[in-house]
């Protein structure tokens, strides 16, 4: 907005659009059951680390880096180098006073100064009252947000029909705790409030005396303090954006927060005036990062440069490979995999059994866009990316099993009728002494892991959605380019979505796929292994230059990533000519999970052998079933033969590109705007995780209390935590995650990466800020060129050697 238009502005639209822009900046929060990986700072893109760090500490008293002892340790240990500061260094702002290796070693030998947040009206009513009205908020909205946003957990729910507003007002002129505890006539004052949320916080911004240079700092502050109940909105705001509806959720967040600030201010103005003018000329103040927090973000940019020189040193190396199969044999078997950082070790131990086994490496939807629903279920799963809409609907187990159906939907209804009748506040007590003797011997079973893991029991799944023939074929030709396999296919080829299986966890979707919204990835597996053999699908891809041949077989497989098991669904194709084949790939995948296992039972705490990392999935008391994506640092798009045999070490992301044969660069465009972006909300979140674990983090699993199926609560109070429990990061004594921005390197010409920067202004501020490294990788897999932003680049040197920036230029 312009500056003139925005002088003309009347109060009433600015802080409306102000509220608006301060809801953006809330990142996102999906609910439990099909939890995604949010970038923490997807509202702050456009900013660099040190002004967002910045802005955080002034809502939040939390900066976005690690404590300065941190950053000490790895000087000490060598990990990072004068020369990767020196290389950090080219990249900070002038206002850094620091300016050689040694200053910045000078300047960190002491802690930085603690820093607080800005006091909400709330805190400084705290302060002259002694009652801690920040938790009592918190408490009251929690009991409120549980109720009214519930998705099936609880048994006596909010009546829905109002907005979020009005339903809250509605409560809150029944709710008499707050007045117990000393808020005087807040049900009154509640009761005289505005109808609209527009006009409730309109009016309270005008009692607190808020002009519109404080409002978007303060605005965005309230927001924070609602913890997971704000982001659950930002969640609910962003489906709707997806659908291209309108939503003032956030609005009437705000309205509810602020309506508290408003009730205080006018019961405790008289003790807290100085006091709020004060924190109000904070909020009005230039986002200017302090220089602690500018040579934070330089430390951080140091480690980052570190963990490229230790990546292109891995690329760099030149591993011994078995003798390589002949050029005119097929492989012995090609294996699809997730990117997912996990799949590397398996990827890794499977090749190493012979050198005719390919694997690739493709987001783990395989490129079907797909709302699922499970057998006799009506719950739609949006297996895909949370960037996109569904364009496909599919459902496991065909129209005509009418009569299974039923009797499916019936047990179903059955088991949760049995379940409320043992939980319902009426008989819950005496259903334990009643019927509590029968589930002695579950108990035990669960308690010593005798339990199975849970198993994929659906159906083949069919789409739904009818494609044209030509669409099917249009379909089946973008996957198969995007995968760079269009020649050279083996007789069985296994497309394994992932997943996880563990017991008693509520962050169990946060194990699953990222690609496919927090599920596994079966149900997309095994509808492209329909698609591809489809005949007529394959006579109309000759004709389009991709040759399958006739004895090629695609099957969909299921990798579990807590077993380490990849079980193959054979069911609905003609495997009679491969009887040999699967046997040979069955032995080879049990063969590569076991290695696999043994080499997860390294790190994780307690597991002695593969054998304990197995019996993980299936312990009801088990924190650490497995380490998810912690520490995924690297992004690496090339073919495949780049890192093949290279121990990469479970922590990078591996997609098979080969830039050759993308002659309208449509695949990289794809790949930049999508699967690195994903790659970039999971390396975010675990960093936010880490680096603000009280904002950003899920807290303490021991602590955890399910609230509405949505998230979680540390404890029985206080707001919902979002994000990654802390056991998800920390083994107890030690980090799991470095919290590290995530370094993207592409096999591709600069030029060509450059054009997409430029047609995507969103994805080129992650780069430009450095929320994201983009590297180059030359034609033998080797760093080579750095993007600096602004559309330029500069020579990658191992050796840490300077070199001027340039803009890009075309490569062979």
């Amino acid at each position: 907005m312009s500056t003139s238009k925005t002088t003309r502005e009347s109060l009433p639209a600015a802080l409306t659009r102000i509220a608006g822009e301060a809801g953006a900046s809330i990142p996102p929060a999906w609910p439990l059951a099909a939890t995604v990986a949010v970038n923490p700072f997807l509202g702050q893109a456009e900013e660099s680390l040190a002004t967002a760090s910045h802005r955080l500490a002034r809502a939040t008293g939390v900066t976005a880096t690690m404590d300065r002892s941190w950053y000490r340790d790895k000087l000490a240990s060598g990990a990072v180098t004068d020369e990767d500061i020196a290389d950090a260094l080219k990249t900070a702002p002038g206002a850094l006073e620091a300016k050689t290796p040694a200053g910045v070693r000078q300047a960190i030998a002491d802690d930085a100064e603690p820093v607080s947040a800005l006091p909400t009206i709330a805190d400084l009513a705290a302060q002259a009252s002694g009652i801690d009205w920040p938790a009592i908020i918190a408490d009251r909205i929690t009991a409120w947000a549980g109720s009214y946003f519930d998705e099936g957990q609880a048994f006596w729910t909010m009546p829905q029909g109002k907005s979020v507003y009005a339903s809250w007002r509605s409560y809150a002129l029944h709710d008499l705790t707050s007045e117990i505890v000393g808020l005087q006539g807040f049900a009154a004052h509640m009761s005289r409030a505005p109808d609209q949320a527009r006009d409730m916080f309109i009016r309270a911004s005008k009692t607190l005396g808020l002009d519109r240079n404080q409002a978007p700092s303060y605005f965005h502050q309230l927001l924070m303090s609602l913890g997971g109940w704000g982001q659950y909105a930002r969640y609910k705001l962003w489906q709707s954006d997806l659908a291209g509806d309108s939503n003032d959720i956030m609005l009437d967040m705000l309205a509810i927060r602020i309506a508290w600030e408003e009730a205080l201010f006018l019961q405790y103005e008289d003790g807290i005036k100085a006091a709020w003018k004060d924190a109000k000329a904070g909020h009005g103040a230039d986002m200017e990062a302090s220089q602690a927090q500018l040579l934070d973000a330089l430390l951080q940019e140091a480690c980052e440069r570190a963990e490229q020189r230790r990546v292109a040193g891995i690329m760099a190396q030149n591993v011994p490979q078995a003798a390589p199969a002949p050029a005119n044999e097929r492989p012995a078997m090609q294996l699809a995999l997730c990117i997912d950082v996990r799949s590397e070790v398996f990827r890794r131990a499977l090749e190493s059994l012979d050198a005719s086994i390919e694997t690739l490496g493709f987001a783990g939807f395989f490129g079907l866009t797909i709302s699922h629903k499970r057998f006799a279920s009506d719950v739609e799963e949006h297996r895909l990316p949370v960037l996109l809409n569904a364009g496909l609907s599919s459902v496991s187990g065909c129209s005509h099993d009418h009569e299974e159906d039923l009797s499916q939907r019936y047990k179903d209804r059955a088991v949760r009728a049995w379940g409320r009748f043992k939980l319902a506040a009426v008989s819950t007590f005496a259903f334990v002494e009643a019927a509590g003797p029968m589930y002695i011997s579950k108990l035990l079973r669960d308690a010593f892991g005798f339990a199975e893991a849970k198993k994929a029991a659906d159906p083949a799944p069919q789409l739904t959605t009818q494609l044209s023939p030509s669409e099917a074929v249009d379909a089946a030709e973008t996957i198969l380019n995007a995968m760079s396999l269009t020649d050279g296919f083996g007789r069985l080829v296994i497309l394994a979505g992932h997943g996880a299986h563990v017991e008693n966890n509520p962050h169990e979707s946060a194990l699953q796929c990222g690609a496919c919204g927090g599920y596994s990835g079966e149900a997309n597996a095994r509808l492209l292994a329909q698609l591809l053999n489809n005949a007529d699908v394959r006579t109309a891809l000759e004709a389009r230059g991709i040759h399958v041949p006739a004895d090629t077989l695609f099957l969909g497989g299921l990798h579990s990533t807590t077993t380490d098991k990849v079980e193959l669904f054979i069911d609905g194709h003609d495997i009679s000519q491969h009887g040999v084949d699967i046997k040979q790939v069955k032995a080879w995948l049990a063969e590569a999970g076991k290695l696999t296992r043994i080499e997860r039972a390294m790190r994780l705490p307690g597991a002695n052998n593969q054998n304990d990392v197995r019996a993980r999935s299936r312990d009801w008391s088990q924190v650490r079933p497995e380490w998810g994506l912690a520490g995924c640092s690297a992004f690496i798009a090339a073919p495949r033969a780049r890192t093949r045999g290279k121990d990469l070490g479970g922590r990078s992301f591996l997609h098979n590109y080969t830039w050759q044969q993308d002659k309208d660069f449509s695949v990289l465009e794809l790949i930049m705007t999508a699967p690195v972006v994903v790659g970039s909300w999971i390396s975010l979140q675990y960093f936010g995780s880490v680096t603000a674990p009280e904002i950003f983090g899920g807290g303490n699993k021991l602590l955890h209390n399910v609230i509405g199926g949505l998230g979680v609560l540390e404890g029985n109070t206080g707001p919902m935590r979002a994000g990654l429990p802390w056991q998800s990061v920390h083994d107890g004594d030690k980090l799991m995650h470095d919290p590290l921005r995530l370094t993207v390197a592409i096999e591709a010409p600069c030029e060509a990466m450059s054009d997409i920067l430029e047609r995507h202004p969103g994805v080129r501020a992650l780069f430009d800020n450095r929320w994201l490294h983009l590297i180059a990788l030359d034609d033998k897999g080797q760093f080579s060129r750095r993007y600096v932003g602004n559309l330029h680049w500069e020579a990658f040197d191992s050796e840490k050697t300077p070199h001027s920036a340039e803009p890009a230029i075309a490569e062979a």
